[in-house]
Order: C-alpha cells, then structure tokens, then sequence
C-alpha cells in the first residue's frame, strides 16, 4: 500500500472540507446575519404584492455628537388595501365596514367603489399588520391586502432640502432632488422578488454575494441637533425680517464636513406633494448665485495682506466716494473718515472706498488671480445635485476699471453660498481650498463600508502670516460690533457683514429696494473648528445685516460652543 499517497489524498480531501466549510459558514452568515431583515420579510408569505413589486431602498442616516447615527430616511413597511369595484354591489356598505381603517373621505371612497368596470383600486395604505389581520378576517372576497413598503423621515422638514425625497419618474420610483437623487444609485435596490429557498441561497454562488455589491446606506456628516439649531434660528429670523428667502450653512473649515445645512422655505418630506410651488424643493446653498457684497472684503484684502502691497495699518485719504470712469462709488453712509483711514477701519466700518483703493493696489490682473484661487467662479464639488458655478464674468479679464472697483466690495460677482463658505474658509484654515461635503460614509449591503475622505483641492493659497492677520483683524471687526456687546467671554471670534443690492432678474441694473444681507464668521479664530454663513434675501423695512444677522450668528456660536465643550482660546 502507498501511505505517501493515500496521506497525500486524506489531506487534499481535508482540505476540500475545509474550503466548503469556509464557504458554507460564510453564506450562512450572510443569509442570516446580512440577509436577516430580507428573509425575515419573506417568510411573512400571508400578504403577497403583484409580480413582488415591493420598493426597497437604503436608508440615510444623520450622524449625532458622539458619532452613533439616528435615521434621517428609513423604509417603513405594512399594508394597504385595495378592491375590486367591478365585484361591489353595495359601495356604501362596504364603505361602512372598512372606515375604521380609512383615511379616504367618504365620497372619494364611493367614487372609487362605484367604478364598474375597473378590478382594482387601493382605498388604504400604511396600515398595521393588526389593522390588515382584522381587515383579513371579515372574508371579503373582493378586498385584498398587500404588503407594502414606503420613504419615511422622521425629522419631517429637517433637512428637506438636503435629503431630498423619492417620486415617481415614469414608471419607477427614484431620488429626487438633494442626497436621494445624489446618492440614487447606491441607495436603488433591486425591487424585492418571490420567496427564495434558504438552502438555494445558501449553496449558490458566493461571488454573487459579496462582490460587485454597491447598494447600501448612506451615513452623512449632518448633525441632527445642530441642523435644528440653524433652521431654528434662521426661520425666526426670516420671519421677523418677511424676507423672501434665507439660509446657511455650518461647516468644519479644516476638512469640509457639512454639520447643517439649511434653506427657508422649506417642506415636509412626508407630505412633499402638498406645496404652494415645486421651487420650494430646490437648495438655495448650491442652485442659486447672489451679490453677496461685503462679506468678500476680507478675501481681497487678504490677497493685499499676502501680495504685501497693504497691512492692517496702512492709510489712506477717504473722501467718503470715489469717481472711476465717470461713475461714483460711495461709502454706505456717503460720509468721508478723512485722512489716516487705516485697513482695519476699512473691515470695522465696511468702507467701500477702502476696498477701491486696495484693490487699485493690488492691480487688476493679481486681484483677479487671487479671487480665483479661491474657488470663485467655479463649482465646489459639494455631494448635491444641481450646483452652479455662480456669474463670474467680471473676472474675464475683459473688465473695465469700474468692474474690478465694485468687485473688490462685493458687488459684480455672483456666488452660491456653498462657494462663498468654502471661500471663507481659505481665511480660517491657513490657504487651503476644502471639499464641502455631506456624505462621509457608505455601508454596503454585503456588511463592507466605505469611508470617504476629501483632500483639499488646494494648499497654501495664502502664507499662513496673511491668515493670521487677516484673522486678527476680522476678530477686530466682530468685536467692534455694538461698541463690544457682543463678544463671547474666553473665545476668539472673526466675522464680516454684508449688505448687497439685488441684481434684476432681468438684468441691466438693480433693484432700489431689495438688498441681500450676509454674514460669516470662524471660531475659535485661530484654531476654528466651525465656521458660519449666514443669508437673508430682501429682509423688509431693514437696511443692514449687522442688524439683521448678528443676533442668529452670535446664538448660534454659543450654542456649538456650549454643545461641542470647546475648550476656550484666550
């Protein structure tokens, strides 16, 4: 007898029932551990759905301070209930016996009920199973009950703009706007399908199970409590102002991480069909450009800081208005601050002519280079359907003087507030353009995930020296607001204001009674870990964002202060 070679066939048999262990044990654990929720769903087989058309989707999940998740999209499921009119003799009766489990009114129920010719219609969704078990019971022959699955948010209007909904296109249910049209193909699951024997999933090909796999959930960087922080705020303050629209956006400058992102009006996702307008559906942050005027200061003055042309001391004659080619700039309030007007003054005071002079000192085609570098003009990236790159034109290179001297004070230059954040944050976190973002992680069905991760689109933008001055004196600005009443005791704070007329729709000039009212800050200043952009279009019988937009910043970096435990800075 050759032992050589029957140890030889022993081990390769061994190891044959090793590799289909391996294999089995595996499937197992995806059938009952990954599969669970699916399989524990087929085995209900007492309530069937024509050719098994159940919607099936992934969920979205909003991420809580200490890094657990909570559903901000999540599938429901139960029952609904549909008849065949053509078989009804008596609508009315039956309408009686079915109301308890009805939301339908009365006489649409009978207008249904009363079709004599049609074989199906649905009269009831989203019922319990006890309410379909009770429906079950009374035996009638021509009502039937479905197993069904639906979109549900709990957080109703939290982030209606952001998450989007599902609707019909045609004949399929698909995302709509926001994340569930972004992320649309990795949420999308095949629709669910008859009943599947166990053993069959079990002993079929594991490569079908755990590659190729691209559907799954969608973990976001939103915070639930700090998005109801910010449309709180920005709700009262759209309603105390009856502007005709407002919003903002909290980030992390350093790595992009959306905290909460919010447009007035908004909807509720679960009733999304019941709007006065579809335009409400839309996310201002990202599908609209506005003239944000003084807020981008600190960006051109910034590029003066770091070209070396102007530092926070350097002065000049301000005469309250200047003249470029023939046509007038004026400060705010018309009035001249005379001569030794310093740079600092120019941000406290928010001097248009300041601006004119700095950029007459920086020269067209610098001023140019630095406003792109920061991103204007182009789209940010930002994981939401729809964005625009703003109405740049004015950067052609093409400009006469006159462009180049409104755009140094904000106006000309069209941005989104998805641009304009990501901008401001090159001043918080020492010259790098970030990727603002919304989605952070990907838990796929086959039980991997995916972290997503965005590196900076650039770096050193800016020397860290023209940062922290710039820093320095936007902290300056924040502080001088209401002679100091504002400041937060311990914390460092760096903030603009601006005030921007309206452009016509139609172009060819603006209105002389719509203004936009803007506001960013970053805090701790010179270690941020939040920064804030704030907006208020047409706010009624006001004329500035210091007195419209200050109150809701300064509530709203108290409250992340206080809920983060950031430590104090100074």
């Amino acid at each position: 007898m050759n032992t050589a070679g029957f140890k030889s066939r022993i081990r390769i048999i061994s190891v044959c029932v090793f590799l289909f262990a391996v294999v089995l044990i595996s499937k197992l654990f995806f059938v009952q551990i990954i599969h669970k929720n699916s399989y524990l769903e087929k085995a209900d087989k007492q309530y069937t759905t024509p050719s098994g058309n159940i919607l099936n989707r992934g969920s979205i999940f909003f991420t809580k301070r200490d890094g657990s998740v909570v559903a901000a999209g999540a599938m429901m499921s139960g029952f609904k209930v549909a008849i065949k009119p053509k078989d009804v003799k008596d609508p009315e009766a039956l309408y009686t016996i079915l109301s308890p489990y009805l939301k339908m009114d009365h006489d649409t129920f009978i207008s249904k009920a009363s079709k004599k010719f049609d074989p199906y219609e649905e009269v009831a969704s989203h019922l319990t199973k006890e309410d379909a078990d009770s429906i079950t019971k009374l035996a009638l022959p021509y009502v039937s009950i479905y197993k069904e699955k639906w979109r549900f948010y709990p957080g109703g209007s939290l982030a209606s703009q952001t998450l989007g909904f599902i609707s019909y296109k045609g004949d399929d249910l698909t995302g709509q706007y926001g994340i569930e049209r972004f992320y649309n193909t990795t949420l999308s699951k095949p629709k669910d399908q008859s009943y599947v024997n166990f053993f069959a999933e079990v002993f079929s090909n594991i490569k079908d199970t755990v590659s190729g796999q691209e559907n799954g959930d969608i973990v976001t960087t939103i915070e639930p409590t700090v998005q109801q922080t910010l449309e709180s705020e920005m709700k009262k303050t759209f309603g105390q102002w009856n502007a005709d629209e407002a919003g903002g956006i909290i980030m992390d400058p350093k790595t992009g991480e959306i905290y909460a992102i919010a447009g007035v009006p908004d909807f509720d996702l679960n009733e999304f069909g019941k709007v006065d307008s579809m335009k409400v559906y839309r996310n201002p942050l990202v599908e609209d450009a506005f003239e944000f005027g003084s807020v981008i200061k600190p960006l051109v003055m910034a590029g003066a800081v770091d070209q070396g042309v102007v530092t926070p001391q350097t002065t000049y004659y301000d005469a309250g208005s200047v003249t470029i080619n023939g046509k007038i700039i004026s400060n705010f309030d018309k009035k001249g601050r005379g001569a030794n007007t310093t740079m600092q003054h120019v941000l406290d005071e928010s001097l248009n002519t300041g601006m004119v002079f700095v950029e007459g000192k920086m020269g067209h085609e610098s001023f140019r280079n630095y406003m792109k570098s920061y991103g204007i003009g182009e789209k940010t990236g930002v994981d939401i359907p729809n964005e625009v790159s703003g109405i740049t034109g004015n950067l052609s290179g093409k400009s006469h003087d006159f462009e180049y001297a409104n755009m140094s004070f904000g106006q000309g230059l069209a941005l989104t507030p998805m641009q304009a954040i990501r901008a401001f944050s090159a001043l918080a976190n020492g010259g790098s353009l970030v990727v603002p973002h919304l989605v952070k992680q990907i838990r796929y069905d086959n039980g991997l995930s995916k972290e997503i991760v965005y590196a900076p689109i650039k770096t050193n933008l800016l020397k860290k020296e023209s940062t922290d001055t710039i820093t320095a004196m936007l902290v300056h600005v924040f502080e001088s607001y209401g002679k100091g009443s504002y400041i937060i005791p311990h914390y460092s704070v760096a903030t603009k204001t601006g005030t921007a007329q309206v452009a016509k729709e139609s172009g060819g000039g603006y209105y002389k009674d719509e203004h936009m009212h803007s506001f960013f800050g970053f805090f701790p200043a010179y270690e941020p870990k939040f920064i804030v952009f704030l907006f208020l279009k047409n706010p009624k019988n006001i004329n500035y964002a210091s007195q419209t937009l200050i109150s809701p910043f300064v509530n709203i970096t108290k409250f992340l202060l206080n809920y983060y435990d950031v430590p104090p800075d100074r």
